[in-house]
């Protein structure tokens, strides 16, 4: 009976539902590590079988593509130069990575078939493999991880790959982050305070949950006009803050994400989250909204593309992202777009910022912006989301096509 609530209230989302599943686990891990019945090594050990399991129930026989991801990995840790590892583990895994967005388009585009669920739940987890893989090999290029070739880091290495309260939705930390939270846990506060986190957080979720079930039912009305089609990416966006959340819960109940305590004493579980929904809802600038929205995944693109490239570091980094993502026809255009109204945010602002003297003036720039940046979002999102090219279609019937091209607009004229 709880179960088919559950299902029903997560709207008979697979992973949503796998990963409320997860908590129990996650708070069994949280018990035994603070009762002293886990040594650090045997907590490393616990979270990477149970990833290993978590992949084999939920994703059968695709779990495959992790664990040869993962595996092969360590073999590159273990035997390449640390000062070569990055592209090689970055290029072999984004080789891996496209091979199976290749397999699932085929089977869309071309056999015009519903891939296997459990694929595209791999393929999903394994998009979140290589942030960790390519984040952790450039740690070892850097220096901010030592490799001393015993099987005891590499146990850690493992750990971090196939972290089950992580495996499935994020949010991504690096390696010392995870090393330190594991290590951590041992003095984490009591099973209550964790709990109450817990409680607060499934309230949010479910909060998010009832938002789309409304916009669902503001849906039907009508999906052409410019409304609509705003509410159509308000609520993909509110499924995405719910997976979010959720991803968040797990991580908290396994006793990682805590990231201090407040004034009164009171635990502060947000150190791994992938921010806030009503913070990134209210940004009021496109470039503001694109650094807000999934913000680990936004950290780990700067890091690893923008701040790495010398010509065109936007462009090739909203280029890589739709790359990472899978390539499809309205996930190219949709990261162009937004490339673009990033890039004519920059100069729009930098064209009125002198200009905003007087306090109605910023008010009145502050609401313009605001909308503008509903709209264009809206527009990158329903690309990106609906991935093909009915997409373009869809979005071409209605008038909300104006305002990305404002952007482009922007960037010739300023």
């Amino acid at each position: 009976m709880v179960m088919d609530l559950l299902w029903v209230l997560l709207d008979g989302n697979l992973q949503l539902f796998y990963q409320f599943l997860n908590i129990p686990f996650a708070l069994l891990s949280y018990y035994l590590a603070r009762s002293g019945r886990l040594s650090v090594v045997n907590r490393f050990i616990y979270l990477a079988l149970g990833g290993i399991v978590l992949a084999a129930v939920t994703m059968g026989p695709y779990s495959v593509l992790l664990f040869i991801s993962s595996g092969f990995s360590l073999l590159l840790i273990r035997f390449l130069d640390p000062t070569h590892i990055y592209r090689w583990t970055l290029g072999l895994q984004m080789c891996w990575q496209t091979f199976w967005h290749s397999c699932i388009q085929y089977q869309q585009y071309w056999l015009q078939e519903t891939p296997d669920s459990r694929l595209l739940l791999a393929v999903s987890a394994l998009m979140l493999m290589t942030q960790r893989v390519s984040s952790l090999s450039l740690d070892l290029q850097e220096g901010l991880v030592g490799v001393d070739h015993h099987s005891g880091i590499f146990v850690s290495f493992l750990s971090y790959l196939l972290c089950f309260p992580s495996l499935l939705g994020g949010p991504l930390c690096d390696f010392n982050t995870f090393v330190e939270s594991v290590r951590r846990m041992s003095r984490a506060p009591p099973l209550t305070s964790c709990l109450g986190n817990l409680a607060s957080k499934t309230l949010q979720v479910l909060v998010l949950v009832l938002i789309k079930y409304a916009l669902h039912m503001l849906l039907k009305s009508n999906t052409r006009e410019i409304l609509g089609i705003w509410i159509l990416a308000l609520l993909l966006k509110t499924n995405y803050y719910a997976h979010w959340k959720v991803s968040e819960c797990v991580n908290n109940a396994a006793g990682m994400g805590l990231r201090g305590y407040r004034h009164a004493g009171k635990p502060s579980w947000d150190g791994m989250s992938d921010g806030n929904p009503w913070l990134t809802e209210l940004s009021c600038r496109p470039s503001v909204f694109a650094r807000e929205w999934n913000r680990t995944t936004a950290a780990w693109l700067r890091r690893i593309i923008f701040q790495r490239c010398n010509t065109s570091p936007l462009l090739v980094t909203f280029g890589f992202s739709a790359w990472w993502h899978g390539l499809h026809p309205g996930q190219i255009l949709g990261f162009l777009m937004w490339a673009a109204t990033v890039h004519g945010d920059y100069k729009l602002h930098r064209f009125l910022k002198p200009k905003l003297t007087s306090p109605w003036r910023k008010r009145l720039y502050v609401c313009l912006s605001w909308a503008l940046t509903q709209l264009t979002i809206a527009c990158v999102v329903i690309c990106v989301e609906l991935q093909s090219f009915k997409s373009v279609g869809f979005l071409c019937s209605s008038y909300i096509t104006v305002f990305p091209f404002l952007s482009v607009l922007f960037i010739m004229i300023l």
